[in-house]
């Protein structure tokens, strides 16, 4: 432990300028935490993407390695076109080969004669092969075309993995550098990566369990998602309505953005145009591109989720659930719903629907997580007429809590494939009958209609 030495000169300023500084430090290191925590997400407190490099053999002048990417995400998963895993070599590594995967760019190779390496460049980006590659091409849980699986909807798809032999590396643990700068695109920039770090090697079991191997050396990354580094603008919002009022509560104007289409040609289509092909083909920038081209509607968004009270039965109540794609460009292969709402502890039925509840905070279950059936409408096609799927819930009354009143019977927040929506103001959401402006003149007229009453009954009196 320091010592701080009092001395007779100067030691009121030196007191001061100390007091500043610890009154500054703990402002700076509360900076640092804010920053570091946009990626939590409290409904997935423990969720990542974890990159594990299994040195398996060493080679002439590096080794062989197993790389795997789990995804162990409850509700978020990676579509197509899939992920895009790069790094930075430590040293002046190459990759000879790889099996179940491939690097975007071979690089400059031009100093090697007889062996030409597979990757030469000092940051590869590696991709999945796609389906029907090969076998002699393929390792297990590769070749998926770079799509994971949320770890609820199917956890054996939630892994992929390739196989790479690199060069030039060292051949042993003390030799070998752990590269740097990992990035995911999944497909877009949303993920962040911390380093690689040194872990217990992997131990492997053979198919027949009598024998038990492990890894020369392992080591692991971390990667977490934020949906501000994902989408400069939202990606989806929610409207909604009521069996007890005719107002349809639509989603925020300009939601995910004001694009004009009059001044700027291109960024959105109109409902029943028919050039939409060659919107596509002239605004599209490549074969790859995301960008979403979305119909011309208030909200701009490319998903619309809405939600409609539908029924009150004596002991039950009903919702419809409508998850419509405005997106042009894009059909979402194993979409996923995430809704908040007190009465998922009362769910009864849901139709044509999967349901998994969420509760990242055991005594609480208010978060359900919904998804299409596969081969039925697992696959939520682009905008047009089949652009939607839908499902209707049925929830048992709770008498302690179940009401109609002052906006009960909406959800509390609604995410789409991991990304929170954008909810319509409390204050907009529709009301009962009971509730309404009528009502209050009639309460606010009771005190004219007693005074005329009185004043008709003391006249007749009178008389």
């Amino acid at each position: 432990m320091e010592r701080f030495v009092s001395c007779s000169g100067g030691s009121s300023s030196s007191i001061s300028r100390f007091l500043s500084h610890a009154v500054f430090l703990p402002f700076l290191l509360s900076l640092l935490c804010f920053s570091s925590t946009d990626a939590y997400d409290p409904l997935d407190p423990n969720g990542n993407i974890t990159i594990k490099w299994d040195v398996i053999s060493w080679t002439p002048d590096g080794y062989l390695a197993m790389v795997s990417i789990n995804n162990f995400q409850r509700y978020r998963h990676i579509q197509a076109p899939g992920w895009r895993l790069g790094w930075t070599w430590a040293k002046k590594e190459i990759i000879w080969d790889m099996v179940g995967g491939q690097a975007t760019e071979q690089g400059d190779c031009s100093k090697f004669k007889m062996n030409i390496p597979h990757c030469c460049k000092k940051d590869p980006t590696i991709v999945d092969l796609m389906p029907g590659t090969p076998y002699n091409k393929q390792v297990a849980n590769c070749c998926r075309g770079g799509v994971l699986n949320s770890w609820v909807q199917d956890t054996e798809t939630s892994v992929s993995a390739f196989q790479i032999s690199v060069g030039q590396a060292g051949t042993t643990n003390k030799t070998v550098r752990l590269p740097k700068n990992f990035t995911l695109k999944a497909p877009g920039p949303g993920y962040t990566c911390g380093p690689a770090k040194t872990v217990t090697p992997t131990k492997f079991v053979t198919p027949d369990k009598r024998r038990t191997t492990q890894a020369m050396m392992t080591w692991k990354v971390i990667c977490t998602y934020s949906q501000f580094l994902a989408q400069k603008t939202p990606t989806c919002c929610v409207s909604l309505s009521s069996f007890y009022n005719d107002t349809i509560i639509n989603c925020p104007t300009c939601t995910c953005g004001c694009q004009n289409n009059i001044n700027q040609p291109g960024t959105c289509i109109r409902p029943g145009s028919s050039n939409v092909p060659t919107a596509l083909s002239t605004s599209s920038s490549g074969r790859n591109d995301l960008t979403p081209l979305v119909q011309c509607t208030n909200h701009m968004c490319p998903i619309r989720i809405h939600w409609h009270v539908k029924i009150n039965y004596k002991a039950y109540w009903r919702v419809k659930v409508t998850i419509t794609n405005f997106n042009y460009r894009m059909n979402y292969s194993q979409w996923n719903l995430v809704v908040q709402h007190p009465n998922f502890d009362n769910l009864t039925q849901i139709f044509s629907f999967n349901y998994q509840p969420i509760t990242p905070y055991e005594s609480i279950n208010d978060t359900a997580m919904l998804w299409g059936i596969k081969f039925y409408n697992d696959l939520l096609m682009q905008a047009g007429p089949l652009g939607n799927v839908q499902t209707e819930m049925l929830f048992q009354k709770d008498k302690s809590k179940f009401t109609f009143d002052k906006g009960w019977a909406f959800p509390r927040r609604i995410y789409f494939n991991g990304d929170n929506c954008v909810m319509p103001q409390p204050d907009s959401y529709p009301y009962l009958p009971n509730a309404s402006p009528r009502t209050a003149v009639l309460y606010l007229l009771h005190p004219i209609i007693a005074i005329v009453i009185a004043s008709l009954v003391l006249l007749f009196t009178g008389a």
